[in-house]
């Protein structure tokens, strides 16, 4: 494919030779001849002297530099399309293999693929365009939407709602039950979980993710949200449209958050809060009450601006703890000094 062809896709403006054939598509550093690449940040200017790609996608053209450059309004989201392009074949429709086991009752739309040793229950519904990969389990009732894709060993309990153009990755479980019980005589009573798990349209699930099915009613994962690996999300839960949920964070029952929250690596959240939108949890943070919208760090959380001045008298404390017992020692000798 031509630089001036991609640009039409791209919507972008070529800077040099419209007709340098691209081939493949790579980071900067490791790109070679035929490669297109891409320059995020200034900072990333210093590997161009070495930089061996036949084009470069840059925000601002960059003087006295001789490679072809491709002028976009987003270099990195222009590169992550081009990946898709160049090396994301859409999956063919393979059918329903004979090693699969798929209800009568079930209803499977068209182009389906479900691969061996898959199990699809009664009542379940798959849509179509949907590809479901080995050793998947679709309980009762269960509904899959359109174009989504099911990848290996994951389960889908009963009375779970998937919407269009959803992505789950291997091992993940979504409609466990949630973890509830009453503690009496001596025992811990479990409280059955009987609701659902909607995860709704354009969601991608990492691997190995826990998302329970609510006491009653419905957990809820919002429209376009994306999570990471290792996340359990409990029984109850809402969160909103387009939040990201990175890896190792865990969510408590009942818990409400809102939409565009970000929760980094390891954010443990208490149940029964709400966290406004927009905000941001800084990694390794604790929540334990309702979050204003704002940018929070440690655990507890406080603002990230507190939170950095705290780390920074934090660092001092040894320093600080010596400055007080030499002090200490000097009042105790002036106090010898100078009895009352």
């Amino acid at each position: 494919m031509k630089v001036k062809e991609i640009a039409v896709l791209l919507n972008g403006e070529v800077i040099g030779n419209p007709d340098v054939e691209i081939t493949g598509v790579s980071g900067i550093n490791d790109a070679r001849e035929g490669d297109i690449t891409f320059l995020s940040t200034s900072s990333y200017k210093k590997y161009l002297s070495e930089c061996r790609a036949s084009c470069v996608m840059v925000k601002e053209p960059i003087t006295g530099f001789s490679v072809t450059q491709l002028k976009v309004s987003n270099p990195h989201l222009a590169f992550a399309k081009l990946l898709g392009l160049f090396y994301l074949k859409p999956q063919e429709p393979v059918g329903i293999s004979r090693n699969a086991i798929v209800s009568d009752k079930a209803n499977i739309g068209q182009d389906v693929s479900i691969f061996p040793f898959s199990y699809i229950s009664d009542g379940a519904s798959v849509g179509d365009h949907t590809v479901i990969y080995p050793n998947v389990f679709v309980g009762e009732n269960t509904t899959i939407g359109r174009e989504c894709t099911i990848y290996p060993n994951v389960v889908l309990r009963e009375n779970v709602t998937i919407g269009n153009k959803v992505i789950i990755h291997s091992g993940s479980v979504i409609g466990s039950d949630g973890f509830g019980y009453i503690f009496e005589e001596g025992k811990h009573y479990k409280i059955p979980q009987v609701g659902g798990v909607v995860i709704e349209d354009d969601v991608e699930i990492g691997s190995n993710v826990s998302v329970d099915r609510a006491t009653t009613g419905n957990t809820i994962i919002g429209r376009g949200t994306k999570i990471d690996n290792l996340v359990q999300i409990g029984h109850n839960v809402k969160i909103g449209m387009n939040c990201i949920i990175v890896g190792q964070v865990g969510i408590a029952g009942s818990t409400e958050i809102g939409d565009f929250v970000t929760l980094a690596g390891q954010v443990g959240v208490v149940d029964h809060v709400k966290v406004e939108s927009g905000t941001m949890i800084g990694a390794q943070s604790g929540v334990l009450g309702d979050v204003s919208k704002g940018v929070y760090t440690g655990s507890p959380i406080m603002p990230h601006r507190e939170w950095l001045k705290a780390q920074a008298i934090f660092s001092k404390l040894p320093e600080l703890y010596k400055k007080i017992k030499e002090l200490e020692k000097r009042i105790e000798e002036l106090e010898r000094r100078n009895p009352a």
